[in-house]
């Protein structure tokens, strides 16, 4: 049986992630006490009909003891034989406060003596021992509810039972750099289609833009010592054990040279591994 603990900080898509589990055929529980856990998980295991994949929503509402000792429970798993992956949403404290103030939510740990910036800050460390062991990360600051069901579906529907799955994404710096991503690369220092004529509108994936770009050698060369940086490392992280590995590719806009550039190296890849998937953040 394989079992997805699903958690994060409330506002972040929690919810959404678990619906989305949900549709994928995932039998699912929300707001488990921690200490349930490896009972629950047996349970199913053992059940006349197994249940094959699971999904369990845990969070800060969860008794602080619960919380602090995830790591022996993760432990406990893996000696009964259930193979489990950790996937933690997370948010910034900025897009956090907007979304509370948009929807009139309150926050579970909000109170008199506790304002909502004081309670998302509290909730963060209540959680972070199990941030700490999330093997797939999320940060959903910059992604709208559509993009978070369609990133889920690249990152656990399609990902075989073992494997690494890699994610390549494009995001532009001035909207912010992706705090989940394992490496960032930084293409602000290639030409920019962006001052070319007739390029401004068009993305990285427009054969105008291609063009352009593939007539610049600095471009290639860049995209060659990428390939080779990360056909030398991602091999590292695959023998350590890592399910999901993120490389995001940075330029001024996320439109023209981080699109091209993760469309070359998601083609370089896909055929050395069997669960490769790009994402542009800034594009529709």
């Amino acid at each position: 049986m394989k079992l997805v603990i699903l958690s994060g900080l409330s506002g972040s898509g929690k919810s959404v992630a678990l619906h989305t589990l949900e549709d994928l055929g995932y039998y699912c529980i929300d707001n488990l006490p921690t200490g349930l856990l490896s009972a629950l998980a047996l349970e199913l295991k053992r059940a006349p009909h197994p249940i094959d994949n699971a999904a369990v929503g845990i969070d800060a509402r969860n008794l602080p003891q619960g919380l602090q000792q995830f790591n022996k429970i993760l432990d406990q798993l893996q000696t009964q034989g259930i193979q489990s992956e950790v996937l933690f949403l997370t948010c910034e404290a900025e897009t956090l406060l907007k979304r509370y103030s948009e929807t009139r939510r309150r926050h579970p740990l909000s109170n008199d003596q506790l304002s909502l910036a004081e309670a998302i800050e509290s909730e963060r460390d209540l959680l972070e021992p199990i941030a700490e062991r999330a093997d797939l990360f999320i940060d959903t600051s910059n992604s709208t509810i559509h993009q978070l069901r369609d990133l889920l579906h690249k990152r656990i529907k399609y990902r075989r039972k073992k494997g690494l799955s890699l994610l390549f994404e494009s995001f532009g710096f001035k909207s912010g750099v992706p705090t989940d991503a394992d490496f960032v690369f930084d293409a602000r220092c290639l030409p920019n289609p962006h001052w070319q004529p007739g390029l401004r509108p068009l993305t990285g994936r427009d054969k105008e833009v291609i063009a352009y770009l593939e007539g610049e050698p600095q471009v290639e060369q860049m995209r060659s010592e990428l390939c080779s940086f990360l056909e030398r490392w991602i091999p590292a992280f695959e023998a350590d054990g890592r399910s999901y590995l993120t490389i995001a590719i940075g330029c001024t806009g996320g439109q023209h040279r981080s699109v091209y550039l993760v469309e070359r190296l998601l083609r370089h890849f896909q055929d050395r591994y069997p669960d490769v998937a790009s994402r542009h953040r800034e594009l529709p």
